[in-house]
């Protein structure tokens, strides 16, 4: 019997990835595209003409194209792509980095009594409306990236139920847009000279395992012919989504930090939050269960630009090494450093946050003169960055006394055996677990969507699937909080929260 694979295709911040998987759901074949991010005209945006030449070439590497069964398109959540009745698109694409809303979402949060955080779909276009921009009398559809990927291959203009909670709130009784909240926009963007019918601008919601069209031949061309036309396609998902998937985390009282050039936690809830909090997002798993995403900008940017300059040292001194070979000896070394990291801090933002409330960044690294400045000292600085403002955010659910039994890291944070990890377990003072399979990230996580799309039993909900049929028997590391490490952090975090105001004031000062 000719064997099936499942090709998960996810277009991330700086790479974009495709995994196959066999029958027994693991990697067989994978291949990938570096790509980033520009900053234009007060913008950060992707060229749009990458993505194909991004998607083919990491399709490109798959070796088993010819037996894939059932494809799944994956991107960055939310952000802002506009199209005219022809698909025509009508502005650069606005990713989730930017800023620039925070009229629309503070009007649009408090009209739904549900927080619209800034880099939502929902909140771009309603301040395109309020900025009375020119293209919006022309638009059409909205969509995100993974979204207008899988309308280009298939014709379908659809995405999976995660990836829809990141451009507008959801109902998750009904699996669809909610439809009060569409009522109350719909007025508020009429009342501002929008009159396009929000509930048609915006994409088909549809929950995992439901099939979402087929690679039509104009689709195949675009990917020069590298996957056969009729290939069917589950609903593209956000990374939040192939995140939560790829750590085996969609049932309640689970979660999973994603950790790349952004952070990440998503928790699946037991019961509703008790209020509405500026810093926590509600969005949804793929089949659409309630989660409490705790999202920050910025991760591991300002961490992969210092690596870059400490190799470029080495090889001033004549050392030949690989990227690789860097990060390891670095995270390594921060092992040695203090557990408050001797009084050294380091704000990596390198755009504006959320949580801390600011529109723009700019990276610091500030000490005391009698801090401890060493290599590891100031190492350990720069990582436990990447993870401060989330454990501002999660602070908030440890206070709605959210219940967490089992937390999963994944993403390029985690490569790195055990540092990464036992970081993040002192910053959320949890146990935390990584599996085997989490450097696959984003990619696997959408590639277990297409496999459940295309195997699944009748009613067999995606939380069995995943338990009976990929976890039962794929291996994993679980590291519990070290009290002195514990301790150490929230020493760490007390000197951290008056960094940001210096990083406030940096913004105000450095344009």
């Amino acid at each position: 019997m000719e064997k099936r694979y499942v090709l998960g295709v996810e277009l991330g911040s700086t790479r974009i990835k495709a995994v196959a998987l066999d029958e027994d759901h693991r990697v067989v074949s994978s291949g990938g595209y570096t790509w980033k991010s520009s900053f234009e005209n007060g913008v950060w945006t992707y060229d749009m003409g990458l993505v194909w030449q991004g998607l083919k070439a990491a399709v490109q590497g798959i070796d088993c194209r010819d037996q894939v069964a059932a494809v799944g398109i994956s991107g960055m959540m939310h952000g802002y792509l506009a199209f005219d009745e022809n698909w025509n698109l009508l502005v650069p694409f606005r990713t989730w980095q930017n800023t620039i809303t925070a009229q629309a979402a503070a009007e649009l949060t408090e009209a739904f009594s549900f927080n619209v955080p800034q880099r939502w779909s929902i909140a771009h276009l309603y301040q395109a409306v309020l900025n009375k921009e020119a293209h919006v009398g022309k638009i059409a559809h909205i969509t995100t990236l993974a979204g207008y990927v899988h309308y280009m291959l298939t014709g379908v203009n659809a995405i999976g139920i995660g990836e829809a909670s990141g451009m507008f709130p959801i109902d998750s009784d009904t699996l669809d847009y909610n439809e009060n909240m569409l009522e109350i926009c719909q007025k508020m963007l009429r009342d501002h000279g929008f009159h396009g019918n929000l509930r048609e601008v915006l994409p088909k919601v549809l929950p995992a395992g439901e099939f979402a069209g087929c690679l039509t031949q104009s689709g195949a061309a675009l990917l020069d012919g590298l996957l056969q036309q009729g290939v069917p396609f589950a609903p593209a998902e956000g990374d939040a989504g192939t995140g939560m998937t790829a750590t085996n985390a969609v049932a309640p009282r689970t979660g999973n930090i994603s950790a790349g050039t952004s952070i990440f936690a998503m928790v699946v809830l037991e019961r509703p939050l008790g209020k509405v909090y500026e810093e926590i997002d509600m969005v949804t798993t793929p089949n659409g269960k309630a989660v409490a995403m705790v999202h920050c900008n910025n991760c591991t940017n300002d961490s992969n630009a210092w690596v870059s300059v400490l190799k470029e040292t080495a090889q001033l001194l004549g050392a030949d090494v690989s990227d690789g070979e860097v990060y390891t000896k670095l995270y390594e070394k921060s092992l040695e450093g203090d557990a408050d990291c001797g009084g050294v801090l380091v704000c990596n933002y390198m755009a504006g946050e959320g949580i801390t409330h600011l529109d723009a960044g700019r990276p610091l690294v500030l000490r005391r003169p009698d801090a401890n400045f060493t290599l590891a000292n100031f190492f350990r600085a720069t990582l436990y960055a990447t993870m401060a403002t989330l454990k501002l955010g999660m602070e908030i659910l440890e206070k709605e006394q959210v219940v967490i039994e089992s937390l999963t890291g994944h993403g390029g944070l985690f490569k790195t055996p055990v540092v990464g990890q036992k970081y993040m377990a002192a910053a959320c003072n949890a146990p935390v677990t990584c599996m085997e399979t989490a450097g696959e990230g984003g990619p696997y996580g959408m590639a277990l969507l297409t496999a459940y799309y295309l195997n699944r039993q009748e009613k067999e909900s995606l939380e069995d699937y995943l338990n009976r049929r990929v976890f039962s028997h794929v291996a994993g590391t679980t590291l519990q909080p070290d009290e002195k490490d514990v301790a150490g952090f929230n020493r760490y975090m007390a000197q951290y929260e008056k960094l940001v105001k210096v990083e406030t004031y940096a913004v105000e000062v450095m344009e």
